[in-house]
């Protein structure tokens, strides 16, 4: 004899739900990390302590003091890592730097500071 099934009263035979397809969870998933890379802010002979200050704190949001360390440690050894991001972020701050325009203190000065992306060493 073939198995029936009652319909429950007033309707039909309800067949169970499909199972919906299994996927980890989202929890479960972390977030794959970008790859890290420093903006290095170059030294040259054009521009100011104070055009360098004034730039990381528009740029960076840089205190005076932090701006004035970044300033020294350029000019001492030719270049400073302002930042450590992932690769696009890092591309428009070094963008920005370049577009922030020549140090009208000193007459030498023609256009912005020269800043690079570079990978940063993990």
């Amino acid at each position: 004899m073939a198995d029936t099934k009652t319909p429950k009263e007033g309707g039909a035979v309800q067949a169970p739900p499909p199972k919906a397809a299994s996927r980890p969870s989202a929890s479960k998933q972390k977030p794959k990390q970008l790859p890290p890379y420093n903006v290095v802010l170059l030294d040259d002979d054009d521009h100011s302590y104070d055009y360098v200050i004034e730039m990381l704190g528009a740029l960076f949001a840089y205190s005076e003091e932090k701006g004035f360390q970044l300033a020294e440690q350029v000019d001492k050894t030719g270049r400073a890592i302002v930042l450590t991001t992932h690769k696009e972020k890092a591309e428009l701050k070094r963008d920005q730097i370049h577009a922030f325009g020549r140090d009208v203190r000193m007459s030498v000065s023609k256009g912005s500071m020269t800043a690079i992306i570079e990978p940063a060493e993990a």
